[in-house]
């Protein structure tokens, strides 16, 4: 990995644990989200392919959110996460108002969403 490439997961990392207060080490923090958004990609082109059903949607669906909120605890902070089920994009979000609202220092999409475990070249 370049030096200039971990230097920006490295302040990614940091900026969720502004957010998320997971006090998990910004790199690590970063690989682990990144497994989960790959992981909500292939449920989502799944979904969209006609490969799973939407009840199987729904309940992969909720566990990958499971998972998410077990490495970030959004849940209990309030924190508006949400998976986007449109595989064109980024799957783990965060609602534009609260980015805006909070004054975040995050990665965006064009609708503004904090993008949670963006790729980062």
């Amino acid at each position: 990995m370049k030096t200039e490439q971990l230097n920006k997961i490295k302040i990614h990392g940091e900026n969720l644990n502004v957010i998320f207060h997971t006090g998990r080490e910004p790199v690590a923090l970063c690989k682990a989200l990144r497994k989960l958004e790959r992981k909500g990609d292939k449920i989502a082109r799944d979904w969209c392919n006609g490969v799973i059903t939407q009840q199987q949607y729904e309940a992969q669906d909720s566990n990958l959110e499971d998972s998410l909120d077990s490495i970030l605890n959004f849940r209990k902070q309030g924190i508006p996460v949400f998976t986007n089920g449109d595989p064109r994009g980024y799957i783990l979000k965060i609602k534009e108002d609260y980015i805006r609202e909070n004054n975040l220092e995050i990665h965006t999409d064009w609708g503004g969403y904090g993008i949670i475990a963006p790729e980062i070249n």
